[in-house]
């Protein structure tokens, strides 16, 4: 069954993890994706093997003019490139969007940067950390007291490539009407802006600032809080609903609390019953009790218990699957569902330049040529 960007052709320059990402989730779905990253770039750990399935991977000198020449023979065919330089670079290595754009007018071109093209910042160095801390989301993660806490997932690298993604797809539905590309230019400091809908629309409604730790999702009451158990797991609260919350205390047998969830001189209180309450079962008898109560509990899932969850099994979002040595390795699934053109994982994360041979001898080069570009360190 075919995806529904079977036909689309990607050219993807990035790496680290945002443009790969943004590639991977294209290729899920069944567009052809190109990746090619600088040759001198293969000893370099930061390869991230997991984002290439489904991918085919050149390792390309974009300095030299042969590979601007076998550059251009690519983007020639392609409808969709993905760059994640600092903004300048592509400028200067020739393959910017104005460039591009002059000889392949359809052309969907996608930049990915930490701050945008424009503006004072467009040069400045960052990471996730750094675009989080300037959109002001960071602030707002960890306890009260202290400095914020750095998450342990890349929030601000994987939005921006979740925004890359939407961004080209509206453009390919746009070229589909004009027949022309246009340039998509995306911000992870811009995109994490997004992530503050709530605690701005809490600011317009009470016109007090949010504060870390101590909001209304955000471990502020009881009824929206985590708790550790009796063997140092936790437990994630969400009986944020009075309705939750009513059977949430019944199960508990401390329905004196029911009427008082949000009640501000008694909050403290029971958030100190609740921890104390919490530390006498295990997490996982916290599981079996409350599983069926319909009270949005549950256990919080340490990274190692979610490969073999039967959640995550049930909507393949685990999937095993043979690598070339024959070993099996379990793996992340496509987190989009679609029924009638769904995404598949079709082929192993490709190795550093494994198709360069196959991508060239597609462009008519002969093998002679491809290892004279080999000697001369052009792939």
């Amino acid at each position: 069954m075919k995806g529904s960007l079977t036909g689309v052709r990607v050219l993807d320059l990035s790496r680290l993890l945002p443009g790969p990402y943004c590639s991977m989730l294209l290729a899920d779905h069944g567009a052809e994706v190109i990746s090619i990253e600088d040759r001198r770039f293969e000893p370099d750990d930061l390869f991230f093997t997991s984002l290439y399935r489904n991918k085919k991977h050149l390792s390309l000198n974009l300095k030299s003019e042969e590979g601007k020449r076998i550059f251009d023979q690519l983007a020639d065919q392609c409808d969709v490139l993905i760059e994640g330089f600092r903004p300048g670079v592509a400028a200067r290595l020739g393959i910017d969007y104005d460039t591009v754009h002059q000889r392949f007018p359809a052309i969907v071109y996608c930049s990915i940067s930490g701050y945008g093209q424009t503006g004072p910042w467009a040069d400045k160095a960052g990471h996730d950390i750094n675009y989080l801390g300037t959109s002001g989301v960071l602030d707002l993660i960890g306890p009260a007291a202290g400095p914020p806490s750095i998450p342990g997932i890349q929030i601000g690298d994987i939005g921006g490539s979740l925004n890359a993604v939407i961004g080209i797809l509206l453009a390919l539905l746009a070229r589909h009407r004009s027949g022309r590309g246009q340039y998509v230019d995306i911000s992870m400091t811009d995109g994490l802006l997004g992530f503050l809908s709530l605690p701005h629309y809490f600011y317009l409604q009470t016109g007090t600032l949010p504060k870390r730790s101590n909001e209304l999702l955000s471990h502020r009451y009881g009824c929206y809080n985590t708790y550790e158990t009796a063997d140092g797991s936790s437990i994630a609260v969400g009986a944020l609903e009075h309705r939750f919350w009513r059977q949430l205390c019944t199960a508990l047998s401390i329905k004196k609390y029911i009427d008082l969830q949000f009640d501000e001189t008694r909050r403290e209180e029971i958030i100190a019953e609740l921890r104390t309450i919490f530390l006498t079962k295990s997490g996982k008898e916290w599981e079996q009790y409350l599983q069926n109560l319909d009270v949005c509990c549950t256990r919080i899932l340490t990274f190692d218990e979610i490969f073999d969850h039967p959640l995550f099994r049930d909507r393949e979002m685990i999937v095993d699957h043979e690598q070339p040595d024959g070993n099996r390795l379990k793996s992340l699934g496509i987190a989009i569902k679609l029924s009638g053109t769904p995404g598949s994982i079709r082929s192993w994360p490709a190795r550093f330049g494994q198709h360069n041979e196959e991508i060239l001898s597609g462009l008519g080069y002969s093998g002679p040529e491809i290892e004279q570009f080999r000697h001369r360190k052009i792939i």
